[in-house]
């Protein structure tokens, strides 16, 4: 892709993410259910320049908020639970570029997004000590420029991206983000991933063979986590936006499925299933759980565009913490709103032909990526002792 459209502002953001996450709803569910890669909508997504929005201003780029950018993911989770959990890395890593570039840096890669260019992302590895365990390195030459040497899983987007950004460790252990060009060579990319939801992610592999770096490729991502920052919140929130999403995706698919298909209890007394006050009931219960969260997400985004104005410790501690409220409410309103789709329409919604169990498996594998039960840790220790969340990229 050469060109890609700029959006001139919040309001034209939301309208194109609406519009295309209404063409993408048509055909989520036989992209799952064949596993067909969404490269077309990916294209339609890097043309329609929402890719770009976060560029800064000052670079030609609409820069809008944090609320805007995760009422986009929001919606295109309503319609494909995989096409939004794509770009979420796309958007951390622009985030680095912002925060850790050199103005020459900027210009270049800043360009390259207006251009409808797409980031993936390689930085999980599997059978580590833990997450944050990385033993991808990043090896110094003569010359001043690098080779890269490791291993990825959970790639998502790798196998979409023009550019791949590769989390590695330099000789004295600090963390570094090379971004490197999808046909580098030693740079393999292998659609492995057989996860039971997120189907059409292609989150598999990255292998790093002797892949060369220029040194201008490379940013000092351990500085990221010296001082107040946003990277951690900013990415959650782009989760609890996607699992919002497939939550009000669930809900709508069960009112649909429950006005069109679905047989009313006979104990009820109703005509239809619409008029079965037990199921009014529990659509009433369902409806709440999705509003809950997706307030959340708005306030959550507040806290993080207010300390984006005024970054501070305190600041950037709300924020984290808003952000972590939000992706707890939303991981649980995800995965029990589209489980409850079944209870609600009944035994024909169990079909496989159907697919609508895509919406449950599509929650249940993306809220893996963190646990919800240490965010909450966080929101006790800052609301018992004023303990700020710590600066580790996940809060």
């Amino acid at each position: 892709m050469t060109t890609a459209h700029v959006i001139a502002d919040d309001s034209e953001a939301l309208a194109v993410a609406a519009a295309l996450a209404d063409d993408f709803r048509a055909g989520a569910s036989q992209r799952d259910a064949d596993r067909t890669l969404p490269r077309e909508e990916l294209d339609r997504l890097s043309a329609s320049g929402l890719l770009a929005v976060t560029v800064p201003a000052e670079h030609g780029g609409t820069d809008v908020t944090a609320g805007t950018l995760a009422e986009i993911f929001r919606l295109l989770a309503t319609a494909d639970g995989s096409l939004a959990q794509i770009p979420q890395s796309h958007f951390a890593y622009v985030n680095v570029i912002r925060r850790q570039g050199t103005p020459q840096q900027q210009k270049f890669f800043f360009a390259e997004l207006l251009a409808g260019r797409r980031f993936g992302n390689a930085q999980s590895e599997a059978g580590t000590k833990h997450v944050q365990d990385i033993r991808t390195r990043l090896e110094p030459l003569p010359d001043g420029s690098y080779l890269l040497n490791g291993v990825k899983h959970y790639s998502t987007g790798a196998l979409f991206a023009d550019w791949i950004p590769v989390l590695a460790r330099d000789d004295n252990g600090h963390l570094q983000v090379a971004f490197v060009p999808s046909d580098a060579p030693g740079l393999t990319v292998i659609d492995d991933w057989d996860g039971m939801g997120q189907r059409t992610t292609a989150s598999g592999t990255v292998r790093l063979v002797g892949v060369p770096v220029p040194a201008d490729r490379v940013f000092p991502h351990h500085l990221t986590f010296r001082g107040p920052q946003l990277h951690g919140a900013f990415a959650q929130l782009l989760h609890a936006a996607i699992d919002a999403g497939i939550a009000a995706g669930a809900l709508a698919e069960a009112a649909e499925f429950v006005r069109t298909k679905s047989r009313p209890w006979f104990e009820s007394g109703a005509e239809t299933a619409v008029e079965d006050p037990l199921l009014i009931q529990r659509f009433g219960e369902l409806a709440l759980q999705v509003r809950t969260a997706e307030a959340l997400l708005r306030e959550a985004a507040r806290a993080a565009d207010r300390a984006r104005a005024g970054l501070t410790d305190d600041s950037a501690a709300e924020a984290s913490i808003a952000v972590a409220a939000a992706k707890v409410r939303a991981a649980q309103a995800a995965v029990e709103v589209a489980g409850a789709l079944f209870e609600v329409a009944g035994t024909r919604s169990a079909l496989n032909s159907l697919n609508l169990h895509r919406h449950w498996r599509d929650a249940r594998t993306h809220t893996l990526h963190d646990p919800a039960r240490w965010k909450i840790q966080h929101i006790g220790r800052y609301v018992l002792n004023g303990t700020r969340p710590p600066r580790h990229g996940l809060l």
